[in-house]
């Protein structure tokens, strides 16, 4: 079984931080770092998130499902609630490959 890609995500699945990875904010993104680097593994390089990203990473709680986070996104930004769970996916799916989140069980 691999890795949760973009299709196989879906809204009601929820998800927790990695627990090999560190993250700091700097002005106003968020770097996530990870504690073991690999050699000429992509997933093992320091990400960046901008504001949006931050916004989903800090309610990537273990407690909310995917279309809980989507539905507060667009309350906050006033946005369409289809193209923020779009995004919410897409950077989750992009999260798991990193290994920087992980399924909650």
């Amino acid at each position: 079984m691999g890795l949760p890609t973009e299709s196989t995500i879906q809204l009601d699945d929820i998800y927790v931080h990695s627990d090999d990875k560190l993250s700091r904010g700097i002005d106003g993104d968020l770097i996530i770092i990870p504690m073991v680097v690999g050699i000429d593994n992509k997933e093992d390089e320091v990400y960046s998130l901008n504001e949006t990203g931050v916004a989903i990473w800090v309610r990537i709680d273990g407690v909310r499902t995917l279309r809980q986070i989507a539905g507060e996104l667009a309350d906050d930004y006033a946005a369409p609630v289809a193209v923020i769970e779009r995004d919410v996916i897409f950077l989750v799916s992009e999260l798991v490959r990193r290994k920087m989140v992980r399924p909650f069980s």
